[in-house]
């Protein structure tokens, strides 16, 4: 395929975090680690980012406010016109530190809740009061006047939850909503047992569809890891089952003059595609979960990486993609999670194993022919969703 700049680049700028989160895919505790970049070969990768695109740059972790230069780097990014982005726990957030972020600027910090009660929050990310300081750090980012997202894991311990965790969403004034479904990396594996049967993941993304019709400009979701979501998307529009916003929406955060926005969904996986994660010691990887080396900036250039490493041109070219995603009318499209793929079989270019759709001519190992759609059910709200 024809060789496209970066949409979006993850960077963990720091490893060190001051929770001790159960599905972390960094394994990621208080620190020091050695090897971080240095400010100064931080601010080269930016300029390296810029050589092949303008993307949206998201400053993540571990817990980014735990790296005192922080501001510098932002700074340095934005001062290039970048927009930056900060994914935090929120704990650390206050109202001195929400405005040095807006004045770097950030565009937009994404916060983690992955349930809507304190008790249930604080035994997920290993910390006694981690719930209370999130919801107080998201207060002090809406008075500093910057967007906050929710992002939240989703897996059998808090599917049910999935419309408290909205409802608390839009009573914090969040412009967008992120499920994550769960990819068992890191520490994650130990969650392994808890990540959604293929068929709740459906269901999930059919109640997304809904949610997203129904509340339209109120907020935007974006499922990340959940690459099949343009499929049912598709699916959904063809069928007449609904028309929700258009994954290519430029709601709120959007941005004029042909750049992405913040809001816009334009593939399922982009893992080297329109997206890349850069750790904390300058490995470039599909995603974060994807944990497999694409090249590693201490050693070559962003640019050199993006353009030829090996990893990304094979991800780039759809005809490579094996099983039942090798001869899906959706790939190009949805193209399954290749970190699952991984997880699941070691080769990252097998066949999503948390797929019920059997492609045309394909038979389904339950029914010998292509499911239809799954809609979403009052289980996701309020009551356990079968299977957990």
């Amino acid at each position: 395929m024809t060789l496209s700049p970066p949409r979006l680049v993850a960077w963990e700028i720091t490893r060190s975090c001051n929770l001790y989160c159960a599905h972390c895919r960094a394994s990621a505790k208080q620190g020091p680690y050695p090897g971080e970049l240095s400010t100064q070969e931080c601010c080269r990768l930016v300029d390296g980012i810029l050589e092949v695109g303008n993307p949206i740059l998201i400053l993540t972790g571990g817990e980014p406010l735990l790296r005192p230069d922080l501001f510098d780097i932002a700074g340095y990014a934005a001062g290039k016109g970048v927009r930056v982005t900060v994914g935090t726990n929120g704990t650390l957030l206050d109202d001195a530190t929400a405005a040095r972020l807006k004045a770097v600027p950030i565009s937009r910090i994404g916060v983690s809740l992955d349930f809507p009660s304190r008790s249930l929050q604080d035994d997920f990310r290993g910390l006694p009061g981690a719930f209370d300081a999130a919801l107080r750090g998201i207060e002090s980012a809406r008075r500093a006047g910057l967007e906050v997202q929710i992002n939240s894991t989703i897996t059998k311990l808090n599917a049910s939850y999935l419309g408290d965790l909205l409802t608390l969403a839009l009573e914090l004034g969040a412009v967008a909503f992120h499920p994550f479904m769960l990819v068992p990396t890191g520490r994650g594996k130990e969650l392994e047992d808890q990540e959604l049967p293929p068929e709740e993941y459906e269901r999930i993304l059919n109640w997304i569809y809904d949610r997203q019709a129904e509340l339209g400009d109120r907020i935007f979701f974006k499922p990340t890891d959940a690459p099949h979501y343009m499929r049912v998307f598709m699916q959904r529009g063809k069928s007449g089952h609904g028309a929700a916003m258009p994954p290519t929406h430029h709601g709120a955060g959007g941005h004029p003059g042909g750049r992405p926005g913040m809001n816009a969904i334009s593939r399922g996986c982009l893992a080297g595609i329109g997206f890349c994660f850069i750790s904390h010691v300058g490995r470039v990887q599909g995603c974060g979960y994807l944990d497999v080396e694409a090249g590693n900036i201490k050693r070559q250039s962003f640019a050199d990486v993006w353009r030829d490493s090996p990893l990304f041109n094979q991800l780039r070219d759809y005809s490579l993609l094996r099983g039942k995603c090798g001869v899906c009318e959706f790939k190009k499209v949805c193209g399954g999670c290749r970190a699952r793929a991984f997880e699941a079989t070691g080769d990252c270019l097998e066949a999503e194993p948390y797929c019920v759709y059997q492609p045309r001519g394909v038979a389904s190992p339950h029914h010998g022919h292509s499911p239809s759609v799954i809609p979403a059910e009052a289980g996701i709200q309020g009551q356990e969703p079968s299977g957990t």
